[in-house]
């Protein structure tokens, strides 16, 4: 899921560097969303495990 919201993140900033600011919002709110789930699953992750 992190690489997906990195992937999202460079497609952003290519848009942005070639003026598309339609995609480029799109695309970092894609990678934003992406990103906040991977560390909200990580997060339950780790306290899952040490729980065990």
């Amino acid at each position: 899921m992190l690489r997906y919201a990195v992937i999202f993140f460079v497609i952003a900033i290519i848009a942005a560097v070639l003026g598309f600011s339609g995609i480029a919002g799109t695309a970092s709110n894609i990678a934003w969303i992406l990103f906040v789930v991977f560390l909200v699953l990580a997060i339950i992750s780790m306290l899952r495990g040490r729980s065990v």
